[in-house]
């Protein structure tokens, strides 16, 4: 049977790839996956000053253990080595950026946060907060050369 009216092209939808999904609290949601890209797209979905902020931990991390291995697990960046283990992430609330430390416990001197778990420890990271990169990257340091999480 023919048409007497020709087919309308589709009207362009509105592409919502270009606008993360955040999730409560501001975390982006990133489906999971191993390896740099992820992460680098959970960076970009990352709201407002925390997105510098991320970017800035990325390099941080990245500057201090050169062969990092990076996945994005439970919406969050993971940061590990290669055969043993992850021994940092973090993720996005709504006034800060929680870094987790999973030997936290551990280090010296001691990242400030506590835990329910007796071996984690936390660095919770502010708008406005001076980022100690010195310090940063001595827990990364330190935490790399420990026993890291199999999650």
């Amino acid at each position: 049977m023919e048409r007497k009216t020709p087919l309308k092209p589709a009207k362009a939808a509105k592409s919502d790839a270009a606008k993360p999904v955040l999730l409560s609290g501001g975390n982006p949601q990133i489906a999971k996956g191993y390896g740099d890209a992820p992460v680098q797209a959970y960076i970009a979905a990352m709201p407002d000053w925390k997105r510098d902020l991320g970017a800035r931990l990325d390099a941080l991390i990245t500057a201090a253990i050169p062969d990092v291995s990076k996945a994005v697990k439970w919406n969050s960046p993971f940061y590990g080595r290669e055969g043993e283990g992850w021994f940092l992430s973090f993720h996005c609330f709504t006034r800060y950026v929680k870094v987790a430390f999973f030997r936290g416990a551990s280090l010296d001197p001691l990242p400030p946060g506590e835990s329910k778990q007796k071996d984690v420890r936390y660095l919770d990271i502010h708008e406005h907060d001076a980022l100690d990169e010195a310090q940063l990257t001595a827990w990364v340091k330190q935490a790399s050369a420990l026993p890291g999480e199999r999650m």
